[in-house]
């Protein structure tokens, strides 16, 4: 009697034990999907200087944004090539420069003038270690919104205690309501965004411009790059004999304009001039062989041009955490 007691006390406590192990295997394999991304910053020591890519996020751009300087077969090819999804989620970056004595802002991202996948900069900046009061200076490339809308929240500044540079043509250009109200009726609104970025540091006195390739901090310049807008600018940091440029919108669609540089895009101004400096920029980059660093190629955006039979090609800086420690910066 005890025996048959305990083989049926033995097969409920296994029936139980399998149902235990079921029961858990199903709750692991329903475990929901998270479905978001790692933190958007990446960190890279040039010289003594720290440079800090700053994701704003990424945004689905149509590939027929490219103009037709280009065949479509050709597009279509490069296309394939690249495993590209049509349309294709397109980066944007803003980047961040640490000299050891100032805190450098190039670009802000959109801030909440763009779509809702975009306007993470600050929030980047702040998971990075830093916070906006800290930054004394923001470059911009160009007053194209999804570069200097974070410039801006609810009409406020976000960067409280910064001075913000642009290039006197562009300044001429875009905040100049004469030309706003001159304007096709589509490009209005991009005036009008651009105007409501810089008004709270113009009202402040934060707010200049310059021209030819102005000394920010010792190895930090301007490089006059126009095309995509009048005054689009591009920034090269030097630190130690190594060389970062920062450009302003000369790629956007990187597996595309690397093998064809002559390929526009619907946002540029002038597109035959922004061609004519992305030709430039290429070459430069790729003989002597320094980093480069753009808004829209894939997040960080940060990488060499390398010469590929009678074109160029991108590739990314290796991706690494062993951070050196700080030392004496000198340009």
């Amino acid at each position: 009697m005890i025996a048959q007691t305990l083989r049926r006390y033995i097969r409920a406590v296994s029936c139980m034990a399998i149902v235990f192990l079921v029961s858990v295997g199903a709750a692991q394999a329903a475990a929901p999907q998270i479905r978001t991304q790692a933190p958007g910053y990446f960190r890279l020591i040039l010289g003594a200087y720290e440079i800090t890519a700053l994701s704003d996020g990424t945004k689905f751009v149509p590939w027929d944004t490219l103009t037709n300087n280009v065949p479509p077969s050709e597009i279509a090819r490069l296309e394939k090539r690249s495993k590209a999804v049509e349309p294709i989620e397109s980066s944007s970056a803003a980047y961040l420069v640490n000299t050891g004595r100032s805190l450098i802002l190039v670009d802000t991202g959109s801030g909440q003038m763009w779509d809702e996948s975009l306007g993470k900069v600050v929030t980047n900046l702040k998971l990075s270690g830093y916070s906006p009061d800290q930054v004394d200076m923001v470059l911009i490339t160009h007053l194209h919104f999804d570069h200097a809308g974070g410039l801006v929240f609810q009409g406020r500044a976000v960067f409280p205690n910064a001075t913000v540079w642009l290039n006197k043509r562009e300044a001429d250009f875009w905040l100049n309501k004469a030309n706003r109200d001159k304007a096709p009726e589509a490009m209005r609104p991009w005036f009008d965004k651009a105007m409501a970025a810089v008004a709270p540091y113009l009202s402040s006195g934060r707010l200049r411009t310059f021209t030819d390739s102005r000394v920010f901090a010792p190895g930090v310049t301007a490089i006059e790059t126009p095309g995509h807008t009048p005054g689009d600018t591009s920034y090269s940091v030097e630190s130690d004999h190594q060389k970062l440029v920062i450009w302003g919108d000369l790629i956007h669609f990187s597996a595309v304009q690397f093998t064809h540089p002559e390929a526009g895009i619907a946002f540029d101004v002038d597109e035959k001039g922004n061609a004519t400096q992305r030709v430039a920029a290429l070459a430069d980059a790729a003989s002597k062989g320094y980093l480069t660093a753009s808004s829209h190629i894939s997040f960080p955006g940060i990488g060499y041009v390398v010469p590929e039979d009678d074109h160029y090609a991108f590739v990314p800086v290796n991706y690494t955490t062993l951070i050196s420690p700080p030392k004496t910066a000198t340009p």
